[in-house]
């Protein structure tokens, strides 16, 4: 039996992926996460009961942890999702995403390089690091034009730099050690679980409340939007059948500006609860949920647009996406509207929808 180390696994796409793992295959998964305030074991409330899993609150970038850990569970690949990865924050303070974002990377690096110098040579070509990172490390695209593997990195925020130097360091022991490492880059993830800081549920769970809905600037920024659950097949997908040194960009072909994304929740809201029928709209005499809608200033240095060329993906391991924008918006916002109880455990005395990001 395949033994994973899954980093981060009680966050957004960590615990998402957990679930999916688990239903695609046999592996064994080994959860370790430190579990920050986006990191919660409410997210793994049904995986933490099968016999398949073993949950360790650990920081990755310890490495007497690390090395614990390895020894402990023996494992075949490591799929590393731990990140900070919120933007605004990094805006506020970068230091988290310098010490879990490098730090964290270099250590798993190491304790992996290590780890695998202990294995038979079969052992070692069938191991498999995959670090999972962001777009954003290419910077910010003109009106057209998409990101492909060979697209030159322009980080421009903390996050985005921390993201970058991890993806150097996988790609220097790859070519330094021969350590068997894959990276992936992703565009915007959306779906359940995410925690309501980002633009997508935060947005639901304003609307659903009667609260502001803020857009920064003048909302025209554009994202590449992909449901969590296709980005899950991707990367199981890379660590299958993907090539040791390579890398793969995941997107959804979903091209959405800010403002389009809103006022697609004020629709889709308006069908699992009418304007009508919500207190804290008419509370306010308001009678549709465009009414919350505000303009903010912008954040500083938003990057303009990122779009992703998936066509590697897709021709050589065979990747689709299941799921079109409308279709997993609707499904997240339902998920949201259905799971408030998730929401309050993981916002509860962490955070309060305040706006983030606006720098010293």
């Amino acid at each position: 039996m395949q033994t994973i180390i899954v980093t981060g696994g009680a966050g957004f796409i960590g615990a998402n992926f957990v679930r999916y793992a688990l239903a695609k295959t046999d592996a064994k998964l080994v959860i370790v996460d430190k579990l920050t305030y986006a990191g919660n074991l409410a997210s793994l409330e049904n995986e933490l009961k099968d016999p398949r899993v073993h949950f360790i609150e650990g920081d990755i970038a310890n490495q007497n942890v690390m090395q614990s850990v390895f020894l402990e569970h023996q494992p075949t690949a490591v799929v590393n999702f731990a990140a900070e990865s919120h933007v605004d924050r990094s805006i506020d303070d970068p230091s988290p995403f310098i010490e879990t974002n490098i730090t964290g990377t270099f250590v798993l690096l190491e304790t992996s390089r290590k780890h695998i110098a202990k294995l038979s040579e079969a052992e070692q070509r069938a191991f498999r690091f995959l670090h999972v990172s962001t777009d954003e490390v290419y910077g910010s695209l003109g009106a057209t034009g998409l990101f492909s593997e060979t697209t030159p990195y322009a980080p421009n925020s903390p996050y985005a730099a921390s993201k970058a130097s991890a993806d150097h360091l996988v790609r220097a022991w790859h070519e330094t050690f021969g350590l068997p490492a894959i990276v992936t880059n992703c565009s915007n993830n959306y779906g359940p679980l995410q925690f309501p800081e980002k633009l997508i549920p935060l947005m639901v769970l304003n609307a659903l409340d009667g609260k502001k809905l803020p857009i920064y600037g003048d909302g025209g920024n554009v994202r590449d939007w992909l449901y969590v659950e296709d980005h899950c097949s991707g990367i199981l997908l890379a660590l299958q059948n993907g090539q040791p040194g390579e890398k793969y960009n995941i997107g959804g072909g979903n091209e959405r500006t800010n403002l389009q994304i809103v006022d697609r929740i004020c629709a889709e809201v308006e069908n699992v609860l009418p304007a009508a029928e919500n207190l804290a709209l008419k509370l306010q005499g308001k009678t549709s949920y465009q009414d919350l809608k505000v303009f903010v200033a912008d954040r500083p240095g938003h990057d303009r647009r990122y779009a992703i060329d998936a066509s590697k993906i897709r021709a050589e391991l065979g990747w689709q996406p299941a799921y079109d924008f409308e279709a997993g918006l609707a499904k997240t916002i339902r998920w949201y509207f259905e799971n408030r109880s998730w929401c309050e455990t993981v916002l509860a005395g962490k955070y309060e929808r305040e706006r983030l990001g606006m720098g010293a």
